[in-house]
């Protein structure tokens, strides 16, 4: 028998264990979720928290009119007398990034700094009597405006002597050490994939190449990079993998769906740049690169095609709003500016970003979800809604769907729904869909795949007084740390105009509802302007500008800016299917040609323009599709006045066309001619297919 404190001692035992095991069981369901797959280290949190950040574009390309150079430009044509960084600096803070990248070298080897290490730079120019320092004046002017500074570092060098020799990879490394070593702080360092090819090499006018996956030796080179900056994040397009990546396209979109992930070793196609690997083994996140104009460096042709705040905040929503980064870019004059139109645009950018997520609806309402993790206090629904990044909604582990509704208490009209995964634990949501409830039923408003650091999802404005997330499938269970509702005001966009072959102006609007008005003369375009009333002939050059008005609220849309030479009427493309071959004087860029494919290169385009013409270049728009076939990269450009006796006037290649298919306007000396001809000697895939969006002239 037990005797009386023996008795007292074992049922004060069991009552312990009895009130402890509930306890026990809760803890162990209100512990955090287990990490699920590849994680983002500090680094790449950090930079991903960052969110929006500028390229700028400055070297001797400037200077020529050109996308790449070829390392013979002389050091003379370096003379930015107006060159200020803090107004670069000063664009990009009011834009509201948060950080700028410059071009310290680019594939003509050309150096922003006076590296001791070549000739080639700044300290040989008439710029500052040899004494100045881009990097030097841009790292002051960031620290200035609170901005973070990055370093685009050029692998390839088309000046230097050594390229494609292990020389020239120490003389590279020395080259980064001075640039990660004499400038501060450098949070990206960012490795162009362009590599190999003809170029000046120190006088040697030829080609070489390189095995883009060993030659740069990226292991050791991260490594100097990891000693000399330990809070910078690599990119690298060079084949090794980096902390971020590529996105396939530099048109600023990545895929709708967006992992995070890819494998640390093996081959990368272009799926994986563009959606990710869901079962990757490895963090690398995506970054959206794109300019504010077509191309990189300034061209002055271009002032006309600045991207307008609808197109910014499309690029927008398709990046940041995808689980990316975005890095915009601007391409500085040759007096050392960065142009007003693009500063207008970035600074509206910037406002219109603020104006449209200025209220959060959901912040601090209550919120109730299907599922939550343990007690509900700390992974609790409302969580998602107290504006605090380190905390989440989560339901419990066995839950990969679940859904999260929040009661705005009266009627709430909305139109962007921002969802955010807590990524510290991974990214887990693989489907989810945004529903409201309507007449007393919930209807799907919109949905998507991935969410990731950041998903943001726009729709036609819905008036209710509850939404949900509904979660539909996910890798483990959810972890969100934000929702975001809001009512983003309307920004008009500008519409689309185009000249066809007959010479009729067709201009139309992106939304069918609003009035469209036009100038033939370049003059601003206003509502006292001529009215649109559908195509309408015309003849000679001209410089057509138009605007979109809504009638009931009085804003108006951006203008839009379109020069045309001279109408293509009379034109005749020969020894070809002429109807099929009209594509590419429609002036419609979604229509294409392709030539037989029993030609082989070089392939000829023959054009008769139906009369002689005084001609000061030419145009070639490749296939607009994403990597489509038929990309011409070298050509050479013939004129005739009789079809038999031709004269070569230019030729040369179409730089960074593949990742880049814009619009290749090359010019030359004032010639006569009636026939013109374009000899494609290579493209894009190596093989012989060649095709053409659009083809014109430049008359004088």
């Amino acid at each position: 028998m037990m005797n009386k404190h023996q008795f007292i001692n074992k049922y004060l035992f069991l009552g312990i264990v009895f009130f402890l095991h509930p306890i026990h069981f809760c803890l162990a369901q209100t512990s955090a979720p287990k990490p699920l797959g590849p994680l983002p280290s500090t680094n790449q949190l950090r930079w991903q928290q960052m969110e929006s950040y500028a390229f700028v574009h400055f070297s001797l390309n400037t200077y020529t009119d050109q996308s790449w150079g070829y390392g013979n430009e002389s050091v003379n044509l370096f003379n930015p007398k107006d060159l200020d960084c803090r107004q670069w600096a000063r664009t990009c803070k009011e834009a509201g990034m948060k950080g700028i990248i410059i071009t310290a070298k680019h594939h003509c080897g050309f150096c922003l700094w006076p590296s001791k290490y070549t000739a080639y730079s700044v300290k040989k120019s008439p710029w500052k009597n040899g004494n100045g320092d881009v990097v030097r004046e841009m790292a002051e002017a960031c620290k200035e405006y609170g901005l973070k500074l990055g370093i685009y570092l050029s692998p390839w060098d088309r000046n230097n002597p050594d390229y494609g020799k292990p020389e020239y990879i120490t003389y590279f490394r020395n080259q980064l050490t001075e640039l990660l070593t004499n400038y501060g702080p450098i949070f990206e360092i960012w490795f162009d994939g362009a590599n190999g090819g003809s170029g000046y090499y120190g006088g040697a006018n030829e080609t070489r190449t390189i095995d883009r996956t060993t030659y740069y030796d990226w292991k050791n080179t991260y490594a100097l990079i990891h000693k000399l900056q330990p809070d910078c994040v690599i990119w690298n397009d060079n084949g090794d993998r980096a902390d971020l990546r590529w996105v396939g396209t530099e048109a600023g979109y990545v895929g709708e769906t967006n992992w995070s992930l890819l494998n640390a070793t093996g081959e990368v196609t272009w799926n994986m740049l563009h959606y990710g690997l869901e079962n990757g083994n490895a963090w690398v996140a995506a970054e959206v690169n794109t300019s504010i104009r077509p191309e990189w460096f300034y061209h002055p042709s271009e002032d006309s095609k600045v991207k307008t705040v609808p197109q910014l905040m499309d690029t927008y929503y398709h990046s940041i709003g995808r689980n990316a980064s975005l890095l915009l870019n601007f391409p500085i004059m040759p007096n050392g500016l960065i142009n007003e139109r693009d500063e207008k645009a970035a600074v509206e950018f910037g406002k219109a970003i603020k104006e449209a997520f200025a209220t959060d609806l959901a912040k601090m309402k209550k919120a109730t979800a299907s599922n939550v993790r343990g007690d509900g206090k700390e992974f609790g629904a409302e969580k998602a809604v107290d504006n605090n990044k380190d905390t989440y909604w989560a339901p419990n582990d066995n839950i990969n769907a679940a859904s999260l509704t929040i009661d705005f208490g009266k009627p709430t009209s909305f139109n962007r729904f921002l969802v955010q995964e807590y990524i510290p634990l991974g990214q887990r949501v693989k489907a989810f869909k945004v529903e409201a409830l309507i007449n007393g039923n919930w209807k799907e408003i919109a949905s998507a795949t991935t969410i990731g650091y950041k998903r943001i999802l726009t729709f036609p404005t819905v008036k209710t007084i509850k939404v949900r997330l509904n979660i539909t499938d996910s890798k483990a269970c959810a972890a969100i740390s934000n929702i975001g509702v809001y009512n983003a005001p309307q920004i008009l966009t500008a519409p689309s105009i185009i000249r066809d072959q007959s010479g009729k102006i067709i201009i139309s609007p992106a939304d069918k509802e609003s009035i469209v008005y036009y100038t033939l003369d370049g003059t601003t375009p206003n509502t006292g302007s001529k009215k649109y009333a559908g195509p309408f002939q015309t003849s000679g050059k001209l410089d057509v500008r138009t605007i979109a008005s809504d009638a009931a609220t009085g804003k108006s849309s951006p203008e839009v800016e379109e020069k045309f030479d001279l109408p293509r009427k009379d034109w005749r493309i020969l020894d070809a299917d002429e109807e099929k071959a009209k594509a590419i004087l429609d002036g419609d860029p979604a229509t294409v040609w392709h030539q037989s494919k029993d030609k082989k290169m070089p392939v000829d385009l023959v054009i008769d323009l139906g009369k002689e013409e005084s001609l000061t270049g030419f145009r070639y728009l490749p296939d607009q599709g994403l990597w489509n076939p038929g990309i011409i990269t070298k050509y050479q450009f013939y004129i005739s006045g009789d079809n038999i006796k031709w004269t070569l006037v230019d030729e040369g290649e179409f730089s960074n066309i593949k990742n880049n298919p814009l619009m290749q306007i090359k010019k030359f000396s004032v010639a006569k001619a009636r026939y013109i001809k374009l000899s494609a000697l290579k493209n894009t895939e190596g093989n012989d297919n060649t095709g053409y969006a659009e083809v014109d002239v430049i008359t004088n």
